[in-house]
């Protein structure tokens, strides 16, 4: 009984000491494992990518990926600042790199390191399209998503280890220990990445607006996506929201991005 007490009381403390403030929503966010530990490990990683991966440069879309990742780095900036967040991307190191790969995807890692794949371009098909895509990667680097996600591993595999500590007894041990790993997935990691997904769509599109990009294109690029669509899972049990769902939120937020981007003195936008 003291064992399971102790263990409660480790987790919830931990919990509580290790977070953070997301400089978007203001909100405190699981930060167990901290900036300094992972900002280093993500520029090896990078590095390591980059070493093994066919960067493609001096062409005009690797130009692209470069104009459009400096000014969504920009208006991260100069939405920070204005926000009472300087200095906050004081230990950041922008890069951006277009890789040749069939793959539709891009990312960010911790730290402003970007890489674009070839296979995305023509779905992203123009300057704008691939500022709402850069726009959503950089936004899950800012928010820290990366760190949540490693902290909220941490704290699952810890409750596993108490749900083991509690059961050890118990003749229903494999039952339960099986239990908790669905419904924690189910419950809890599954709607935890898809709240981050949401959340990097918003912020994006926020950011691709001060950085004078029609926030409009982002629902037109997603439409795109959704028609490369197949078999896609339920919402519930996918990490991301659906097609449908992100195009609905989009199309909402686009008046908003509009608006802040007004407060900057942003009111053309390239389409």
């Amino acid at each position: 009984m003291k064992l399971k007490k102790s263990f409660l009381i480790l987790l919830l403390g931990a919990i509580v000491v290790a977070c953070s403030t997301n400089p978007f929503t203001g909100k405190q966010t699981l930060a167990l494992v901290p900036n300094s530990q992972i900002l280093p490990m993500a520029f090896q990683q990078y590095s390591q990518f980059l070493s093994e991966n066919k960067v493609v440069s001096n062409t005009a879309d690797a130009r692209m990926v470069t104009n459009v990742g400096q000014k969504i780095a920009a208006a991260s900036k100069r939405y920070l600042d204005a926000n009472g967040y300087a200095g906050y991307l004081s230990d950041y190191k922008w890069e951006y790199h277009l890789v040749d790969s069939k793959e539709v995807n891009a990312w960010c890692m911790p730290g402003g390191k970007i890489v674009v794949y070839t296979g995305i371009l023509p779905i992203t098909k123009d300057e704008a399209g691939l500022a709402a895509v850069m726009g959503h990667e950089v936004a899950h680097a800012l928010a820290n998503h990366g760190q949540q996600r490693m902290s909220a591993d941490q704290l699952q595999q810890l409750g596993a280890v108490g749900v083991g500590v509690a059961t050890a007894n118990s003749k229903n041990a494999q039952i339960f220990n099986a239990a908790y790993g669905l419904g924690s997935n189910l419950g809890v990691m599954l709607p935890f990445s898809r709240s981050h997904e949401t959340e990097a769509d918003h912020i994006g599109l926020i950011l691709m607006a001060i950085a004078g990009y029609d926030p409009s294109v982002a629902a037109e690029l997603w439409q795109r996506m959704q028609a490369q669509e197949q078999g896609a899972p339920p919402e519930f049990l996918s990490t991301h929201p659906s097609s449908t769902t992100r195009i609905q939120n989009l199309r909402a937020w686009a008046p908003e991005a509009r608006a802040e981007a007004k407060k900057f003195g942003v009111t053309n936008f390239i389409r």
